[in-house]
């Protein structure tokens, strides 16, 4: 499902295969247990993590096959996506996602929960497909995409036209940080970048607290709503 590599200070933590890495409980499940054992590693003066993803996704979103079957498996499935949001954003220290293949609605939520996004510019797109597959929104993704995107205008377009960006179409727009020439450069790309920041000496604690505060709407919202799930329904 995921691998956790660490080179010096920094993780690298992959989804592997060559499926499209929907997000469902398993998945999900270990994804957070490797963010556990970045958690439980002797503290480091300073380290960044590195998510990334093997084959042409780097997420195609929610496990709808999985959860089309009931309403608790949806909101299941919601409320792991979450937690695994919440985990990330107080983890303690950088984080990047090195987008090399698409990222697709929940995937794209997955990608923008980093502080900073890399992406391949040879292939893939970031999509909110919601508008396109017939889903609603779910409220506290829009929270996160308002902290991440500060152009409403560019907010619109990803989800009131449900617009596939290109690495180049994001970069762009400021919705992610570069882009690159393929999936390995990506990858480099991201572990240099983790390199720089780690070389910046900065406490993980207070890296974190502070992205927390940065993050406070997101926070607060997921908190308030764990059946969030119920807005998946069909319309």
């Amino acid at each position: 499902m995921c691998t956790l590599e660490k080179r010096g200070d920094i993780y690298i933590l992959t989804l592997t295969g060559s499926d499209e890495h929907r997000l469902n409980p398993t998945l999900i499940d270990s994804i957070r247990s490797a963010l556990r054992r970045v958690r439980a590693e002797p503290a480091s003066p300073s380290s960044a993590l590195v998510t990334t993803a093997e084959g042409r996704f780097f997420s195609n979103g929610f496990d709808l096959a999985w959860a089309q079957s009931s309403q608790p498996r949806r909101e299941l499935m919601s409320a792991k996506l979450q937690l695994l949001v919440k985990e990330l954003i107080s983890l303690p220290m950088p984080t990047i996602a090195s987008v090399t293949g698409h990222a697709s609605a929940a995937g794209m939520i997955l990608a923008l929960s980093h502080d900073y996004v890399l992406m391949r510019k040879d292939r893939g797109f970031l999509y909110m497909s919601e508008l396109d597959i017939g889903l609603v929104l779910p409220d506290w993704f829009m929270v996160l995409l308002k902290c991440k995107i500060g152009d409403a205008r560019v907010r619109s377009e990803v989800v009131l036209t449900a617009a596939k960006l290109t690495a180049e179409m994001a970069a762009a727009r400021g919705i992610v940080h570069s882009a690159h020439g393929g999936a390995e450069e990506t990858v480099e790309a991201a572990i240099r970048l983790g390199q720089e920041l780690v070389k910046r000496g900065w406490d993980g604690n207070v890296y974190g607290k502070n992205r927390m505060v940065v993050l406070k709407e997101v926070l607060e919202k997921i908190g308030t709503v764990p059946g969030e799930a119920k807005t998946m329904s069909k319309l």
